[in-house]
Formats: structure tokens, sequence, C-alpha cells
């Protein structure tokens, strides 16, 4: 069975996230993300962030500790309702911080609102799974 054009969308939208995630460049970031206060983020053991700012200056802190992230997603469920849609999935993480290979899984929720078009991420929750 295919999915309805609003999901595809709606998983595109999340892979592009991800692909974002993995450029490590702030710009791509930006591409993602609705641009405006109401975006909040948690990265897994940060407090919750608000705001286009604070939210952008936690992607370049990671992004300029970074040198390589690969994403391997898993279990994606995306529900639609109207202009808001939802993805919850598991992140298979393998990144190099400070010249140390890290492997790590994280349970995340990724929320989307539809505007002018296009599936923009509005917050963002990663969870560790230990």
């Amino acid at each position: 069975m295919s999915e309805d054009p609003e999901t595809a969308a709606v998983r595109e939208a999340n892979l592009g996230f991800y692909r974002a995630f993995a450029s490590l460049e702030l710009a791509e970031m930006q591409q993602v993300w609705e641009r405006s206060d109401a975006v909040c983020c948690v990265h897994p053991g940060w407090p919750l962030l608000e705001g286009w700012d604070a939210v952008m200056q936690s992607w370049e802190a990671i992004f300029t500790n970074t040198a390589m992230m690969q994403f391997a997603i898993t279990g994606a469920r995306i529900t639609v309702a109207g202009d808001w849609a939802w993805v919850v999935c598991t992140e298979t993480i393998t990144s190099v911080v400070q010249g140390r290979v890290l492997e790590s899984k994280v349970q995340a929720t990724n929320i989307f609102r539809k505007h002018a078009g296009r599936w923009l991420m509005v917050y963002h929750h990663g969870s560790p799974i230990v």
C-alpha cells in the first residue's frame, strides 16, 4: 500500500532534517526549521531550548565540535493532522566528536508544521536509549 502524498511529504521533510544534521552545516539546518520564536528543541541531556536563536545556537555548537555524523533512522511512525505532523523514530548515530568515534541510539520526536506548502520543523526532542 502506498502512502498518501502528505505522509510522503512529511517523511521527506524528516529525512531532510537528518540530511541537514549529517551535513554539519548550519545553513542546511536553518532551511528545515520554521523561522520563528515558536520553535523548540531538546537534545539528549540538554534542557529545553526555546526560540529560533537558541535552537540555531545549539546546532552551531554541535556542528563546531563534531567532525562526522551518520544516521540510520528506523521505526519511523508518521501522523498527519491538518497542517501539523509528527514523526517518532529511533536514530542510530555514529559520530566523531573531539577525535573519538561514538555510537548511540536516540528515541526522537519531530514535529512539523506546514507553511507555504512546505513541512518545516518546529520541535525536535531526542532522548538517549541506554
